[in-house]
């Protein structure tokens, strides 16, 4: 059996060498909470053996937010610092990788003003705009991964003291991502093939429409003619690949930004921004969202899709087997970052552009005429379950499965 900090060193180096794929002098930006010291550590060591010249930190704390959001006057939330935002850009035009280590903040501001956290992220997401663009056209290798807090490790295993929960938490993470296989970057590779088997079917069809039904979904969604799947690695402007996501069991592509119409209702909650949302149920008309409801968490919901014109369009469709590892687990994880990986969804907001051909090089003009969402928002929300069933429709009408009861048909 893997030990404990063998399985550690091992989420540690899927990281750097799956993840982001550190080249020799690459510079290295990490992103992460400051309880995520230990791990931040490890993935630092390993980024500097395997060649990288610079490592840089941005740490961030969800119990300092909370602080922030509860006595600042309220025009510090109408600003973030230029400084900052430049840096990123810079350092993003300069090749760095991205390593973004996240925990949830689940109920944690759920008694703060809701306009507060809302100004706060809007002005965060203008200010990042364009240095997440280099992000979401894959210009740079960047990847997300997830590490226990207490109140994740509690909210998941509720019947455990901390410290057997903490250690559950990081079993079951590094069971999800593989990590604790022998060879973890073999057992990824082999993964990215099954992804690439999917994607490459999928493109080869190049479906006109796809026809979800389930309880409480009848959705048709039109895609253009140049769009493309994507699925697990990505491929920067340098050529190299990484893996966006750990872990990863989804196949993606971009919607034509006015081609959705139906109703869909989701299957697991949502976390946003420390918000659950519960039984989301839009209704669409020729793209725009004309209906929103949800059981738990509506006015936030709302809130989220009146961001901006674009967050009232959805810019993702993903695939997700219902047997995927996440969902097999009986787990809803309270991240999307896993809910994800467990559940086909789609997402509120911005497109990537990787998903036309020759997105990533289209202006914003180019990618408008191609029916590419822009918001300054992407938020995922699951869809799949066992009762789904998704219908390819072709060029000439005709209809083909492509999941059925949750799986792939094919």
């Amino acid at each position: 059996m893997i030990s404990f900090e063998d399985q550690f060193t091992n989420y540690a180096k899927l990281a750097i060498k799956i993840g982001i794929n550190l080249q020799k002098g690459q510079d290295l930006v990490i992103i992460a909470p400051v309880k995520a010291i230990q791990f931040v550590e490890k993935v630092t060591e390993i980024a500097y053996q395997e060649g990288a010249k610079h490592v840089y930190f941005d740490w961030t704390d969800h119990d300092l937010q909370l602080t922030k959001l509860t006595y600042a006057p309220n025009e510090t939330f109408k600003e973030y610092p230029t400084w900052k935002a430049k840096g990123f850009e810079k350092l993003a035009s300069e090749g760095a990788a991205f390593l973004l280590i996240r925990t949830p903040s689940l109920d944690l501001f759920s008694d703060i003003d809701p306009t507060k956290l809302e100004t706060e992220i809007r002005t965060e997401n203008q200010a990042l705009f364009d240095y997440r663009e280099y992000r979401m056209s894959d210009k740079v290798s960047w990847n997300i991964i997830a590490v226990p807090s207490d109140q994740w490790a509690l909210k998941l295993f509720p019947n455990e003291d901390l410290e057997t929960a903490t250690k559950k938490l990081w079993k079951t993470l590094f069971k999800m991502t593989r990590a604790d296989q022998d060879d973890p970057i073999g057992a990824w590779e082999k993964h990215q093939k099954t992804l690439e088997e999917k994607m490459n079917y999928l493109n080869e069809k190049k479906y006109h429409q796809l026809h979800y039904t389930a309880p409480g979904t009848d959705l048709t969604i039109t895609f253009d003619k140049d769009y493309l799947w994507a699925g697990g690695a990505a491929t920067n402007q340098e050529g190299h690949h990484f893996m966006p996501n750990i872990p990863t069991e989804e196949v993606f592509t971009l919607p034509l930004k006015t081609g959705v119409n139906g109703t869909v209702t989701s299957t697991l909650p949502l976390n946003y921004n420390g918000t659950l949302i519960e039984k989301i149920s839009l209704t669409f008309k020729d793209g725009r969202i004309i209906e929103a409801h949800a059981d738990k968490g509506e006015e936030t919901l709302k809130r989220l899709i009146n961001t901006d014109d674009g967050s009232h369009y959805l810019g993702e469709v993903a695939l997700v087997p219902y047997n995927s590892p996440i969902s097999q687990s009986g787990m809803t994880f309270f991240m999307t970052l896993f809910d994800e990986n467990a559940s086909c969804h789609l997402a509120i907001g911005k497109a990537y552009p990787k998903c036309l051909e020759n997105g990533a090089n289209m202006t914003r003009e180019e990618l408008d005429q191609h029916g590419a969402n822009t918001s300054l928002v992407h938020v995922d929300f699951m869809v799949g379950s066992e009762e789904l069933s998704i219908d390819g429709i072709t060029n000439s009408g005709e209809r083909e499965p492509v999941f059925r009861q949750g799986l792939w048909a094919f």
